[in-house]
């Protein structure tokens, strides 16, 4: 039969012999597409330096997953990087434009940006660094650069519960958008301004909505025209909050809150846990990094930046550890800079 001659065609060919993935050189890798480390791949690039960046998402993966519509809180020359103008119609910036404006810098300056590719390992010595990620389908990419920068922020970690029914579905870390929530019993837990924004976008597409927080109050850091907006919902009833109260329980139709009233049973259909993030420590100490005991903070040069581990660097908000509200975009920003400085006087351009 024909298909059996083809068959045996096949099972007579050689052989492909699976070609290995060439190891790519370079003066800089930077870990980490975020603005930050954008930043600090432009000023090292400025002064003669060859600069990969990879990321394990998408570029600018953590503004990606902000909801969507989200208006920043700063105004949009304090999200400049490369003195690049980010212009927009509106006195702050919506999620969409910085996406956009990170696209167009991106462009502007050429970076070579490696996305979807996580970094495994990082090890070597100053001047030759050997570091291997893994892309989407489990293949291996080695790099070996002369100087290391980890700029990998902290979103992607999620503060935990660690309550039982955590692991059920209904119960997300992050939040999108409002629409598949509609009609729906959602519990927020939380006081800042993720939690804050969540309750009120999910309260206006159609959710009822019901907002829990340890403390006694919402957190002074709340946007100054989210704060009154929801104090004005919850005052009217429309949101129901429960302060000094935390979770005790997540059922898969129920939650189970202890208030200052004592133990309270609602009925629930989902659950945002928006409590914070953290740091990927686990992956800092893999390359040698020291931590501090109390917030985790790398020890490093406060000028240059340099870790301990010499020709690491660390930018953005990792460098305050676990107080993630000292450094933002408007200051990580900078970093780039102090970094570059310290390349040009321990790095000759490449030829």
């Amino acid at each position: 039969m024909p298909v059996s001659l083809i068959a045996e065609d096949v099972e007579t060919l050689p052989q492909a012999k699976t070609r290995p993935h060439p190891e790519v050189h370079t003066d800089v890798l930077v870990i980490g597409a975020g603005p930050t480390g954008l930043a600090c791949a432009i000023e090292a690039q400025r002064i003669g330096l060859k600069v990969i960046v990879v990321d394990k998402g998408c570029l600018v993966n953590s503004l990606f997953h902000y909801p969507a519509g989200m208006v920043f809180f700063t105004t949009p020359e304090l999200l400049e990087i490369g003195e690049i103008p980010f212009t927009t119609a509106h006195q702050k910036p919506t999620r969409e434009e910085a996406l956009e404006y990170y696209r167009k810098v991106a462009e502007h300056f050429r970076l070579d940006i490696r996305q979807y590719e996580w970094v495994k390992t990082v090890m070597g010595e100053d001047g030759n660094f050997t570091i291997t990620a893994t892309d989407r389908a489990g293949r291996p990419h080695d790099y070996h650069p002369r100087k290391v920068i980890v700029s990998t922020g902290y979103y992607d970690l999620a503060n935990q519960l660690c309550l039982p029914g955590e692991d059920l579905p209904k119960v997300s870390h992050y939040y999108e958008e409002p629409h598949p929530y509609y009609d729906s019993d959602v519990l927020v837990i939380g006081g800042k301004n993720s939690a804050a924004i969540a309750a009120l976008d999910l309260w206006r597409h159609g959710a009822r909505v019901t907002l829990v927080h340890r403390e006694s109050r919402l957190h002074h850091h709340v946007k100054y025209w989210i704060k009154p907006d929801l104090e004005n919902r919850i005052k009217n009833g429309d949101i129901e909050a429960y302060f000094d109260s935390h979770v005790q329980e997540i059922g898969l139709d129920h939650v189970v809150l202890v208030t200052p009233r004592g133990p309270i049973r609602l009925k629930n259909d989902f659950v945002l846990a928006l409590i914070g993030y953290h740091p990927d420590y686990d992956f800092l100490r893999s390359m040698g990094i020291e931590l501090s005991d109390e917030q985790c903070r790398p020890l490093c040069d406060p000028v240059s930046l340099e870790s301990n581990v010499a020709g690491i660097y660390v930018a953005g908000v990792i460098v305050a550890g676990s107080s993630t509200n000292e450094i933002f975009i408007e200051n990580g920003r900078f970093h780039g800079k102090q970094i570059a400085e310290d390349l040009k006087r321990k790095m000759p351009p490449a030829s």
